[in-house]
C-alpha cells in the first residue's frame, strides 16, 4: 500500500482465506450454549455462474465428490442454477449434530472452485442455526472479505438487525466478524433460510 493509497483511506483488500470456515464448530458451541442457537445441517454456497464448459465440468466434479461421501448417505448434494438475482447455489445437508462435516463439505466446495480458477466467481457461504422456538439465522461468509456476519431474515423482506448484533456479539472470539455493518448484505431466499 502507498502513500497516496493511505493518504486517501483506501484498504488493502483482504485475502480470501477459506480456512476461516474450521472455525464455525466452535462458534456452534457457543451460540448453543450462549442462547440455544443449534445448526440445521444445510449449508450453502452461493457463487456467479459463468458460462462454458469448464465451469459446468468443475460444478459436476464437485456434486460427484460430496454425493461419494458415505457420511451423506441419504443426503444429495442440491444445485440452483439461477435464483432470482442470477446466483447459482450448491446446498450440501448433513445430520444437524454434525457441523464438523458440513464444515468440510462447505469447505471442499469452495476449495474446488478455486483451485479450478473460479474464485472471483465466490460470493458467499452460509451454514444456518435455529432456536427451539424455529427462530431462523445464518452465519454468512463473504469470500471476498475473509470474514463472517449473521444473517437473520423475517417474513417481508425484513430483518432482525437486534439479533445479527447480539449474534455478533455472541462469536465474536470465535469467529473473525465483518466490522463494516454496510457489508452485512442481505440474502433473500438462500437456501434453508
Amino acid at each position: 500500500m502507498g502513500f497516496l493509497d493511505a493518504l486517501l483511506g483506501r484498504t488493502k483488500p483482504v485475502k480470501p482465506d477459506l480456512d476461516q470456515l474450521f472455525g464455525l464448530p466452535s462458534a456452534a458451541i457457543t451460540l448453543e450454549a450462549a442462547a440455544g442457537y443449534k445448526p440445521t445441517g444445510v449449508g450453502s454456497v452461493c457463487f456467479a455462474p459463468a458460462e462454458g464448459g469448464a465451469f459446468a465440468e468443475v460444478q459436476q466434479e464437485v456434486q460427484a465428490l460430496l454425493d461419494a461421501d458415505s457420511s451423506r448417505a441419504g443426503r444429495p448434494v442440491e444445485v440452483t442454477p439461477r435464483d432470482s438475482y442470477g446466483y447459482s447455489w450448491i446446498t450440501a445437508r448433513q445430520d444437524p449434530d454434525d457441523i464438523v462435516s458440513l464444515v468440510n463439505d462447505v469447505h471442499a466446495v469452495n476449495s474446488a472452485l478455486e483451485s479450478q480458477g473460479f474464485g472471483p466467481q465466490l460470493l458467499c457461504t452460509l451454514v444456518n442455526f435455529e432456536n427451539g422456538q424455529g427462530r431462523r439465522f445464518a452465519l454468512v461468509y463473504l469470500y471476498k472479505r475473509g470474514a463472517f456476519y449473521p444473517f437473520a431474515p423475517l417474513p417481508g423482506e425484513k430483518r432482525d438487525n437486534p439479533l445479527e448484533i447480539q449474534i455478533k456479539a455472541m462469536i465474536g472470539n470465535d469467529l473473525r466478524i465483518e466490522q463494516d455493518l454496510t457489508r452485512w448484505f442481505p440474502v433473500w431466499g438462500a437456501p434453508g433460510l
